[in-house]
């Protein structure tokens, strides 16, 4: 199947589903039998999506009052991005080359990792505040581990045949670190980023709807406190729309950046 064939059944795979939303929320179309209370209400618990679509034409067109909210989102979500990488592909890198810190560090690690770290928003919220740096050390706590763990698997991964090559060749351990062991914890950095990014979001929008005075998580916890139900499916579709746009930039800086990764079509090449 051809791409562009491929993308318009998508497209109007998404399309049937909303129209079976929109049909079975209205008034009578329930059968009772199936949910005797409240046949009359489904709307009302589950939301429209024509007005859901009035919500966001509104928010982004009619009354463009969403892209303060967007921004602060974006900015929570790509600080803790930034810097969780950062600080997960330095620490693994350390650790990954270091047995001894490794050894001595590695119960700590696991007992940190172990920890839902969610529910340390409210702490985060006590040390930093209600601005947007008590959601990044949140993001920044759920994206550290996820590229940790990987770049200091994709470190001990090194082929030992690569490394004694290099060696024999007269590498130095900078010239090792920069040409065998970086390269090899960028596969797997990149193969986590997009969970990642996506830990980020969750970062920012669950320390939004804890306590936050602006960003789309915040509009949500509005909505929610008022049980406008259309809004809050609004908001969370806008919310994924945001997060397929962050995967779909980590997407193309991963090509960009891993040219020189063999491909599926390259491997049968001779």
């Amino acid at each position: 199947m051809n791409r562009t064939k491929l993308r318009i059944l998508q497209a109007a795979l998404l399309v049937a589903i909303f129209a079976f939303w929109q049909v079975a929320t209205q008034p009578g179309l329930i059968p009772p039998f199936v949910w005797p209370e409240n046949a009359d209400r489904a709307a009302f618990f589950f939301g429209e999506p024509s007005k859901m679509a009035q919500v966001i034409w509104a928010w982004f067109v009619t009354d463009a009052n969403i892209y303060p909210h967007l921004w602060v989102t974006l900015q929570e979500t790509v600080l803790a991005f930034v810097i969780g990488s950062v600080l997960g592909l330095a620490i693994g890198l350390w650790l990954g080359l270091s047995p001894t810190a490794s050894a001595l560090f590695d119960p700590y690690i696991t007992a940190m990792n172990a920890m839902p770290r969610v529910v340390l928003a409210p702490i985060f919220m006590v040390w930093f505040g209600l601005g947007i740096w008590s959601k990044v050390a949140l993001g920044v706590t759920l994206v550290f581990f996820i590229v940790f763990f990987n770049v200091y698997q994709g470190v001990k991964e090194v082929s030992p045949v690569v490394l004694n090559n290099a060696t024999m060749l007269g590498a130095s351990r900078k010239q090792l670190l920069r040409f065998v062991y970086l390269p090899s914890a960028t596969s797997w950095v990149f193969s986590s980023l997009h969970t990642s990014v996506g830990m980020a979001f969750v970062g920012a929008v669950v320390g939004e709807y804890l306590g936050s005075a602006k960003g789309v998580g915040y509009l949500i916890h509005m909505a929610e406190g008022s049980f406008d139900i259309n809004t809050v499916f609004a908001g969370i579709l806008v919310l994924t729309g945001f997060a397929l746009v962050l995967d779909f930039a980590v997407t193309k800086v991963e090509k960009r950046l891993l040219v020189w990764r063999p491909t599926q079509g390259d491997s049968g090449a001779l």
